[in-house]
């Protein structure tokens, strides 16, 4: 078997993991040491793969020896529109970050914005901000019940669109923008889901701050944690427990 010897063979189960920077990621060195523990005849292959060959790549996999893959960060929108059928949370929110070959079809779905609110519950944090209104904004508010969320944004016009689409009626909605000071300190958890560059108008932070980005990624959160000398949690940060749930997806 593949995982005694480290070879493949015809009947082992192969996982892709996609992204620019697939190659430097440890997602697949973690998850593939699990499945040698385990002995499992499973290997994932790290593909490092351009914006514009994405949709070749992925579309090819419904011919392929491939039987699914796992999406980097900087792709979870991109593949929206190549799989042929997606879970509901997908379709709501436009992301999809794991894909199943099923026969000569391709299935998505999302793990990693549930593997963050199962984070959030072991860290006892209830009392939620988040800042912007993209794709993780919209899978996290579809899954955020038991969390007390405010919702943050530079426009507010946007924000109020937000909230209609994920149906959250009586919203806790606030304008962020460089002309405002802002004070994340009574929140447990502060998710930045925007596109800002600059977060320097936030004077304090929350106990644990977080985004989905990887270490390839800029982060203005992080940049902001550093200057405030406040936690900072990135996508990297939660490998461990994202390796977890797609071993238990793929095995």
């Amino acid at each position: 078997m593949m995982n005694n010897d480290n070879k493949i063979s015809n009947q082992t189960k192969l996982f892709g993991y996609i992204g620019e920077h697939a190659g430097v990621s440890r997602f697949s060195a973690i998850i593939n040491k699990m499945f040698k523990e385990n002995n499992d005849d499973v290997m994932m292959i790290p593909m490092n793969i351009r914006e514009d060959d994405l949709y070749f790549t992925v579309s090819n996999m419904k011919q392929s020896h491939v039987n699914g893959a796992v999406i980097s960060s900087e792709y979870v929108t991109d593949v929206v529109e190549i799989v042929d059928d997606a879970s509901s949370l997908v379709k709501r929110s436009g992301m999809c970050d794991i894909i199943y070959r099923e026969d000569q079809t391709l299935r998505g779905d999302i793990f990693s914005i549930r593997v963050l609110t199962e984070h959030l519950k072991d860290l006892y944090a209830s009392k939620i901000a988040i800042i912007g209104t993209n794709h993780y904004a919209k899978a996290f508010s579809f899954l955020a019940c038991g969390f007390n969320v405010s919702y943050f944004n530079d426009s507010l016009e946007e924000l109020l669109a937000f909230t209609q689409e994920v149906e959250i009626s009586d919203a806790d909605i606030n304008r962020i923008a460089s002309d405002l000071k802002v004070d994340f300190s009574e929140f447990d958890a502060v998710l930045d889901f925007s596109s800002m560059n600059d977060l320097s108008m936030i004077e304090k932070l929350g106990k644990y701050n977080l985004d989905m980005k990887n270490t390839k990624q800029f982060s203005a959160l992080k940049k902001r944690a550093d200057e405030l000398n406040a936690s900072y949690t990135s996508y990297d940060d939660l490998l461990e427990k994202l390796t977890k749930k797609a071993y238990s997806l793929i095995k």
